[in-house]
């Protein structure tokens, strides 16, 4: 039996995270050996945002609540792998697996962990060269004015170092700004 039959017979012809049944396919997680075990079947949907995190849409994995259970080893690495990436600490913390699952699922996380997710206010991703808009007034120190509510921020810039924080210019002068305090244009 070839594999994705295997994993269709599994899943019963749902995605394994989502349970959508649109384009489905297979996906290893990785380190995989190639095998239906080390395997998980998902959708376009979920297969495009796996592959691309910094298009990941938070929303679309609300679905991870219950793939987390899942007593398929691959499907809980998966599902811990995005939780992680999405922040979902909380979420997390509450999952349980075996020891070498979970270490199966750290050993996939060591190049993940190297994109950074900005989000805004309202946990909407923010890429390099977006516009934000400031929710409230912000003193800026050193600079002696106050980025005022409303204001737009276009072409922003992510730094490396600081993951709660974007880079742009308010009345010419180049500011770190939190991202608790703006929202995507």
């Amino acid at each position: 039996m070839s594999i994705e039959k295997e994993l269709e017979n599994r899943s019963g012809g749902v995605c394994e995270l989502c349970g959508s049944s649109d384009g489905l396919s297979v996906l290893e997680v990785a380190p995989s050996d190639g095998s239906a075990q080390q395997s998980i079947y998902v959708c376009t949907t979920c297969k495009e945002q796996i592959q691309n995190p910094q298009k990941m849409d938070e929303t679309h994995f609300n679905c991870l609540n219950d793939s987390m259970w899942s007593e398929v080893p691959a499907v809980a690495v998966m599902s811990y792998r995005l939780l992680k990436a999405l922040g979902r600490e909380d979420l997390v913390d509450m999952m349980y697996m075996e020891d070498d699952v979970k270490s199966w699922a750290e050993a996939g996380l060591s190049s993940a962990s190297e994109n950074v997710v900005v989000r805004d206010s309202n946990g909407v991703v923010l890429n390099a060269g977006d516009s934000v808009v400031i929710i409230k007034d912000l003193d800026v120190k050193g600079a002696g004015f106050t980025a005022k509510r409303g204001t737009t921020v276009r072409n922003i810039t992510i730094p490396q170092d600081v993951a709660d924080h974007i880079e742009g210019r308010v009345n010419g002068t180049k500011i770190y700004l939190k991202t608790e305090f703006l929202k995507k244009a």
